[in-house]
């Protein structure tokens, strides 16, 4: 449906605000439906110069071409933000064609424009890894274009399903950014994701008319994050390392086994989060960094023990931080050389003490998955179930459970007695 509008744009003087050499400023009126708003010209005319009907300056008079030429612009451009908002669909008023004929605001009409959008209004919602990764996908959208449209931008209007289809197709044979780290099914899913969100935002602005992902869908592989066995962290935990800081990461890596907490979350502790809990013992009271939902857990003692280990760290000058942690790729380079020197055959990154806490720790020894949950401050049980997987030992435990509480009903040699259906049989 089509929307009309009366639009008009016509010159005049401001007479009120007449300069010290009697010159007056010129403005341009934009009406849209009988209600007006003003622009100047940034210039201003005689009044004996100025023709109230051309509504421009008399052409015999001084400097009559200029200010005429600069008026013919000025009617040109706001024309043409009229026009703009016409065909995005946009709502039309006087204020809103004002702002786009001054810059106020742009015109989204390419990709890079969205990106630009997206990293002034949208990225200081994001925590900093987030918005590294956006870089990385922005990155590869460049190329994508640069290489299938043979340009360093296009028009948002070129994005619809095949765009996508493309993309993920280049995304699986492209050289990746970095030759140490390729592209797997679930990080090209991820960098999908990042454009969907880019054609999200264009669609929710009329930026676009449709959403070219309403018919895609990201298929992701399951896959289950490594954990160590109470031995390989008990082996970890009293190998002998002479480097300090090496010591140090190791130390980190424990206290995250024994608590739960993600890297950030490490990063960030201090001592007002260590508080008194309800059983009078030290309880950790934070805030979940991902998705603020608070988490409460006791203080198990051998993570404890590591901050009396280092409790000699926190000052005015760290913000009473409990720990010292490097950045997250020092901490997992760290952390695949103290694998090596425990014979631990596991690709060990941080993440891994997470599921270690939740599998190992938590779930081998009978904490209900529904502890587990709010420990690990989830929202939903189901994000539980991936860290917490029943793993064979847990079963065998629960088994052997089960055996010995048969075995103990059957020798309380339970009687029977004869009925009118004794003859049936159990199908």
């Amino acid at each position: 449906m089509t929307t009309s509008h009366t639009f008009n744009v016509h010159f005049w003087l401001k007479k009120t605000s007449i300069k010290k050499d009697g010159t007056i400023p010129i403005y341009a009126r934009i009406w849209i439906d009988s209600i007006p708003i003003d622009v100047s010209a940034k210039e201003s005319i005689l009044e004996e110069h100025w023709c109230a009907i051309a509504c421009r300056a008399k052409i015999r008079t001084k400097n009559a071409k200029y200010i005429n030429e600069i008026l013919d612009n000025i009617n040109s451009g706001i024309k043409k933000a009229y026009k703009q908002l016409k065909d995005e669909g946009r709502s039309i008023t006087a204020l809103a064609i004002k702002q786009r004929y001054l810059g106020k605001d742009k015109a989204i009409l390419t990709f890079r424009d969205v990106i630009q959008y997206h990293r002034k209004e949208e990225s200081g919602k994001l925590a900093p890894g987030t918005i590294k990764n956006y870089g990385a996908t922005e990155k590869y959208i460049v190329r994508f274009i640069k290489k299938e449209f043979k340009s360093d931008d296009i028009q948002l209007a070129l994005i619809d399903y095949s765009f996508i289809v493309k993309f993920e197709n280049y995304l699986r044979t492209c050289p990746p950014l970095c030759k140490s780290q390729p592209l797997n099914n679930n990080g090209i899913m991820k960098h999908l994701e990042r454009l969907q969100k880019f054609t999200t935002l264009a669609f929710k602005h009329g930026w676009i008319k449709a959403n070219p992902f309403a018919l895609y869908e990201l298929k992701y592989e399951e896959f289950d994050c490594p954990f160590l066995e109470q031995f390989e962290l008990d082996a970890m935990a009293t190998l002998s390392i002479t480097n300090e800081s090496m010591c140090l990461v190791r130390d980190v890596f424990v206290f995250s086994c024994y608590t739960g907490l993600c890297y950030i979350e490490v990063k960030n502790l201090n001592n007002k989060d260590i508080m008194n809990g309800i059983d009078g013992e030290q309880w950790i009271m934070v805030r979940r960094q991902k998705s603020n939902t608070p988490v409460k857990l006791p203080l198990l003692d051998e993570a404890k023990a590591i901050l009396e280990k280092y409790a000699s760290y926190p000052s005015i000058e760290n913000n009473y931080s409990l720990l010292r942690v490097f950045s997250d790729q020092k901490v997992n380079q760290y952390l695949k050389k103290i694998a090596k020197l425990c014979n631990i055959e596991k690709n060990l990154t941080f993440h891994v003490a997470r599921h270690t806490f939740a599998t190992t720790v938590a779930l081998l020894n009978d904490v209900p998955i529904e502890t587990v949950s709010k420990l690990l401050g989830h929202t939903k049980l189901s994000t539980t179930q991936k860290y917490a997987r029943v793993i064979e030992k847990k079963i065998s435990k629960d088994m052997m459970q089960l055996r010995a509480k048969l075995k103990a009903n059957s020798k309380k040699g339970l009687e029977y007695t004869d009925t009118a259906y004794s003859h049936l049989k159990i199908i």
